[in-house]
């Protein structure tokens, strides 16, 4: 879910070929659960093995993973691991909500309105620990490797990113901003021609860079009022202060200077009480949960492995996985010479 800072992140258009050398720690969660809310068929119904077995996050996370390394892109999967009892009010809702819409899904389907079925099928997703597992598989069979952080995954890549360990994060939400992740890099996962949900034409989806240290400038904020403003708007583990937008939360950070002068502007102006201790929330962010990943290793992909694990047991149409290996692979081996031509200058 994360904080949505709307139109006050300076945002600049780039290529994946812009990438190009770059290490980017990917949000593993966020992006698995893109791949699995878009890739549905035409009433909602998840993409699956004759099995039954859904296969999404693999489909998604096979053919953009091969987009982004034929850009000679270097990504990095950090996985979510514990999370902060903090968020368990979240994952309640979230769990609440997803009923709800299996139930609209359900009756939309009675009815033969596959539009609406689609839509709400979407808010259905569920990323289950199995799933989890075969996509860590899955990457390593690619030599794409992957990270398991402590908790929250966001945080860990930001950190990563802070430490140099690669160039941006990667993911939908704005929380990266808040752990500190000096580079943000948006729609990664969903570049390309897109139908506008609900309306009959498409757009092109390019990639967003944002740079965190560039977008305090233009907001004239620290990172600890942007945290603020993320507490105001609510984030994964607080809820927001209603009535309250990314303008008005500005303008409250800007007007205040600690965070009791927040918390004591939100109680007199709108009669609102952080439900949990908001010092704790603030530190969450600053000094988020953290393990050192090690040496990342990207290596050649395992054309067997691969073919195994998508066409033996997923039912992966065997010609289309041999030619992205095999576009994936020239490209590999395209950008390794030039890699070692441009030594000698």
């Amino acid at each position: 879910m994360g904080v949505d800072l709307g139109d006050l992140a300076v945002k600049h258009t780039i290529s994946l070929d812009s990438l190009s050398g770059k290490v980017v720690a990917i949000d593993a969660f966020n992006i698995l659960y893109q791949f699995l809310a878009s890739i549905r068929q035409e009433d909602g119904t998840p993409l699956m093995d004759y099995k039954g077995n859904v296969t999404a996050h693999l489909s998604g996370l096979f053919y953009r993973t091969s987009k982004l390394l034929e850009s000679g892109i270097r990504p990095v999967y950090v996985f979510d691991g514990k999370a902060s009892p903090l968020k368990g009010r979240v994952q309640a809702e979230r769990s609440e909500a997803k009923l709800a819409a299996k139930k609209k899904w359900e009756a939309a389907l009675e009815q033969e309105k596959y539009g609406e079925a689609r839509k709400y099928a979407q808010a259905t997703s569920r990323l289950t620990p199995d799933m989890v597992a075969e996509a860590k598989r899955l990457l390593a069979a690619m030599g794409v490797p992957s990270v398991q952080a402590p908790s929250d995954g966001e945080a860990e890549a930001a950190v990563m990113v802070q430490n140099g360990l690669a160039y941006a994060t990667a993911s939908q939400d704005y929380d990266a901003l808040m752990f500190g992740s000096p580079v943000l890099v948006r729609n990664l996962s969903i570049t390309g021609r897109r139908k506008v949900p609900r309306q009959d034409r498409y757009i092109m989806v390019e990639p967003e860079e944002i740079n965190l240290k560039e977008t305090l400038g233009s907001l004239g904020i620290t990172r600890d009022r942007l945290i603020f403003m993320g507490m105001l708007l609510g984030t994964d583990f607080n809820e927001g202060v209603k009535g309250v937008g990314p303008k008005t939360a500005l303008k409250i950070v800007k007007e205040t200077k600690t965070l009791d002068d927040v918390i004591a502007y939100v109680k007199q102006k709108y009669d609102y009480e952080f439900e949990v201790d908001a010092e704790e929330v603030l530190h969450l962010f600053l000094s988020p949960p953290y393990a050192e990943p090690g040496k990342l290793a990207w290596n050649d992909p395992d054309a067997d492995a691969v073919r195994r694990i998508l066409v033996q047991e997923h039912d992966f149409s065997e010609d289309r996985v041999g030619n992205v290996l095999a576009q994936v692979q020239k490209a590999l081996k395209e950008k390794g010479s030039q890699s070692k031509l441009g030594q000698w200058f």
